[in-house]
């Protein structure tokens, strides 16, 4: 893959998502729509999270150190630590796990 292909995509990357803050603020949705709207985002969001971390690549479950990070993180934000926090002992979980094991 080459510099200009790169660049091209990412300036493509960036167009489309001006044309999304362009375009939000031109419609409004109703109240219905916004509110079926709010819902779905969170476990869309979730079921994402939970397929990035248990795939495998072939259609298989592995358990990585994907895992293990992402319930230190799941905790510390239900204990409502701060972001660095959960930042720093999530990363600290998926580097250190492989050792462990």
């Amino acid at each position: 893959m080459s510099w200009w292909s790169v660049l091209a995509l990412c300036a493509c990357a960036y167009a489309l998502k001006y044309a999304g803050v362009v375009l939000a603020e031109r419609t409004s949705p109703d109240g219905a729509a916004r509110g079926s709207l709010e819902l779905i985002v969170v476990p869309v969001i979730a079921a994402l999270v939970v397929v990035q971390t248990l795939d495998g690549g072939d259609g298989e479950i592995v358990l990585s150190p994907r895992l293990p990070a992402l319930i230190v993180a799941a905790v510390l934000i239900w204990r409502k630590a701060p972001i660095i926090v959960i930042v720093l002992a999530a990363g600290g979980t998926a580097a250190g796990w492989p050792h462990v094991t």
